[in-house]
Order: C-alpha cells, then sequence, then structure tokens
C-alpha cells in the first residue's frame, strides 16, 4: 500500500500530464521489510524461481535469466533513486542489504520513518 494503483499503473502521470496538474513530490519510507531489505519483493520473486524441488534444465535456464533481468533492473531502478533522493537514499543504502539481510547490519531509524 505504500503506492497507489493509479500511480502503479502510470494513470496519475497521464492523467496529471493531461490536465497540467503537478504530481505531489514522492515521501522516501522505510516501512516493515525495507528497514532490512531495499528490494524485498524482488526478493521474494527470486526465492519463488530458485525453490523447487526439482531443478530441470529448462527451469534453470529460467531462473538464471529472471536472476540477470531482476539484477539489472535493480541497478536501474536504484540509480533513478539516488537521482529522486540524493543522500537519503544513498545513506539507506549504506543500512539496508540489497536482496539478502544479513546480520550485524543494523537499521537505526524509527519504524516507517525518513532515512
Amino acid at each position: 500500500m505504500l503506492l497507489s494503483h493509479f500511480e502503479l499503473f502510470g494513470l496519475s502521470q497521464v492523467f496529471s500530464r493531461l490536465f497540467g496538474k503537478q504530481l505531489s513530490d514522492a515521501k522516501f519510507r522505510t516501512p516493515l521489510l525495507y528497514r532490512h531489505v531495499r528490494h524485498p519483493i524482488y526478493l521474494g520473486v527470486l526465492l519463488a524461481v530458485w525453490a523447487t524441488p526439482t531443478m530441470t534444465v529448462g527451469h534453470l535456464l529460467f531462473s538464471v535469466v529472471i536472476t540477470g533481468y531482476i539484477l539489472i533492473g535493480i541497478q536501474l531502478e536504484e540509480r533513478d533513486l539516488v537521482q529522486q533522493f540524493g543522500d537519503q537514499y544513498r545513506r539507506y543504502r549504506q543500512r539496508a542489504a540489497m536482496l539478502i539481510p544479513l546480520p550485524g547490519r543494523k537499521f537505526t531509524g524509527p519504524k516507517g520513518a525518513d532515512v
């Protein structure tokens, strides 16, 4: 629920441009799993793709391609987030793991707070 459905499908952006309205500035927040992992949705997809009782050659190829696609997507997404949020996102990257939460990495900010 961090993003409205209208934003998710690009409708807010289309209608704001169509009617000449300004979009509200995005606010950077880190609720729930985002306090420990920067991309929990991607992590879930990777777990679903790799957790199989029988790894066939076809499924292995699929898993490798999806993993590569996600890793490239993460790099592009994080580049845009640094551009949008600047030092705030850079500090968050230092505190939260990209995909795998590592012991010893402690998130110091309060729940759902700006970083």
